[in-house]
């Protein structure tokens, strides 16, 4: 395009170039957030930033919906569009699998597009620093939410286990050892079984796994402690991909 032929202010596009305007601002807004979430955690630490975020993300989301749904012409209810408030179980059910199912696949997409440049290890060394900041703060909403206390214990952490994004994408189990400890295992996950399907051999994810599951423990609970039992690339049986061990110390 000519300079002469570019648009010098917003009102010079076209109905269609505005439409790509206005999902490049949902995009630039995403990214800016998680620019702001990455610099507090920087500066303050994980643990502030994401009771920061608690607040500064209720009054964003707030506002920018509410700013967004007179636009659209949205009926809200109580800061919730009303249609989705009266969805029903089995369809609101759906959409958060939906959901887990595409925060899942925009990790994927993330991985490839670092490797397809940059190789394998850097990709894994991305994510697992990825996980580092997303494992304590995924576990520090479910906190917030479901109301588990500062000291969790092995029952919070069983309870914020099944309520990870991960519980609804993915098959699972526990297994108790004793009043102190318990055995997690993913006995079905959707990367893993993807690749088996295509013949492929399972991907290496016990960096992440040492990194993603101590991370979360310990949000839930500092007194717990994460051992890995066994984690692609280690060898597994055909019951499941991924054993973890948690034991609550004194």
């Amino acid at each position: 395009m000519s300079s002469q032929s570019q648009p010098k202010v917003f009102d010079d596009l076209s109905q269609p170039e505005l439409v790509q305007w206005v999902m490049e601002g949902f995009r630039r807004t995403l990214i800016h957030y998680g620019s702001w979430f990455r610099e507090v955690e920087y500066q303050l630490g994980m643990k502030k930033a994401a009771a920061i975020e608690t607040v500064a993300g209720d009054l964003s989301w707030s506002i920018m919906f509410n700013r967004l749904a007179k636009v659209l012409d949205i009926e809200v209810e109580d800061g919730v569009p009303k249609a989705l408030r009266n969805m029903g179980r089995q369809d609101l059910l759906k959409l958060l699998d939906a959901i887990c199912v595409n925060w899942l696949a925009n990790d994927g997409v993330w991985f490839q597009a670092v490797e397809k440049q940059f190789g394998m290890d850097t990709a894994k060394r991305c994510n697992d620093t990825c996980w580092s900041r997303f494992s304590p703060y995924e576990a520090h909403r479910i906190k917030e939410l479901l109301g588990i206390p500062e000291l969790g214990g092995l029952d919070g952490l069983k309870t914020a286990l099944a309520f990870r994004m991960y519980a609804r994408i993915n098959k699972q189990s526990i297994e108790d050892v004793d009043a102190k400890s318990f055995i997690f295992r993913m006995e079905e996950c959707r990367v893993q079984v993807a690749r088996k399907r295509k013949g492929l051999q399972d991907y290496p994810c016990k960096s992440g796994g040492m990194v993603e599951y101590p991370f979360f423990a310990s949000y839930i609970d500092p007194r717990i402690e994460t051992e890995c039992i066994g984690c692609p690339p280690d060898p597994h049986p055909e019951e499941w991909y991924c054993s973890w061990k948690f034991t609550l110390r004194d």
